[in-house]
């Protein structure tokens, strides 16, 4: 039997390649088959477009395969509490955390997965408390619970716009975890806010204007300067990135590492923690809005992995 592989571009994690459900199509010709029709041409060049013909003839099975960038994906609405939608590499988390006591709803989806890059878009209108009320977020499941010492690269893209009600309280932010150990409890919270909509990062202290003060301030990383706030939320530490400018970039690329090797090299945070978790998101705090993500990617190369 003739073996045809198709393969999109996937993830190599380990010594050998590893395909994911969904990234390659198998067409099996009948070897004999072909081998007929090659021995019915008398010429070499004749052998050769007969070869091409039936390969060529196979071309739109493939193609039309829904494993190759027309995968199936959840895109419906979800609303419930602890939704999750798994697609490929990803997961979108409704999480709605910190809804007890409040007022409104929030739904979300993805609304479309083309090679690595996943779209979707959460709306919500919350009222009630001054506490979050959830991070809807979609998380990269693949590369994880390696240590920070063995990673080399975490590229990533978000464009991104916001619909939002101008008494809103809300941000968006990457949201990463490392603990001791690959299953621990988390140590450190790292969040690079990409937008701050009348919120404020978690410190340990404040000025006497009652804002929080920066542990490090014009700090130049994957193209941007950001100031650095640093405090505990009562279980961990929790290292908050903010754009110096305090506007929003709507339109990001970088390498999340290169955020981590900051904090190692000079916030203290250890290279043997594990990465745990790695997500994007929104925390609305009250008011309303549609975040609406139409690209996003993020990646991780261990070793010689890329996940």
């Amino acid at each position: 039997m003739l073996r045809v592989l198709v393969i999109e571009p996937g993830c190599f994690c380990g010594s050998a390649p590893r395909y994911k459900t969904g990234t390659a199509c198998t067409l099996t010709v009948d070897l004999k088959f072909l081998l007929v029709l090659l021995n019915m041409e008398s010429s070499p060049s004749n052998k050769v477009k007969t070869t091409l013909a039936v390969l060529l003839t196979l071309l739109p099975f493939a193609l039309a395969s829904p494993t190759l960038d027309r995968r199936q994906v959840d895109t419906s609405q979800h609303c419930g509490q602890w939704d999750t939608v798994t697609a490929e590499q990803y997961t979108l988390f409704l999480n709605l955390w910190g809804i007890s006591g409040a007022t409104g709803s929030q739904c979300s989806q993805i609304t479309s997965l083309t090679g690595s890059t996943i779209a979707w878009e959460t709306t919500w209108q919350w009222s009630g408390g001054n506490g979050v009320k959830s991070f809807s977020n979609v998380q990269l499941d693949d590369g994880v619970g390696v240590q920070l010492s063995t990673i080399s690269s975490m590229p990533t893209s978000w464009e991104w716009s916001y619909d939002i009600s101008s008494d809103a309280v809300a941000d968006v932010a990457y949201d990463l975890f490392t603990a001791n150990t690959a299953d621990g409890d988390n140590v450190n919270e790292i969040m690079i806010w990409l937008a701050n909509y009348n919120a404020g990062p978690i410190s340990a202290t404040y000025g006497s204007d009652g804002n929080p003060t920066p542990v490090a301030s014009d700090i130049s990383i994957a193209g941007q300067t950001w100031n650095l706030y640093f405090g505990s939320n009562g279980a961990n530490n929790v290292y908050s990135f903010l754009p110096s400018s305090g506007g929003e970039i709507t339109s990001f690329s970088g390498d999340i590492n290169d955020f981590f090797t900051y904090l190692t090299s000079n916030q203290g945070v250890e290279t043997t923690q594990y990465l745990k978790t790695a997500q994007a998101g929104t925390e609305p705090t009250s008011g309303s809005g549609t975040l609406t993500t139409t690209a996003y990617m993020l990646a991780i190369s261990s070793g010689n992995a890329l996940c």
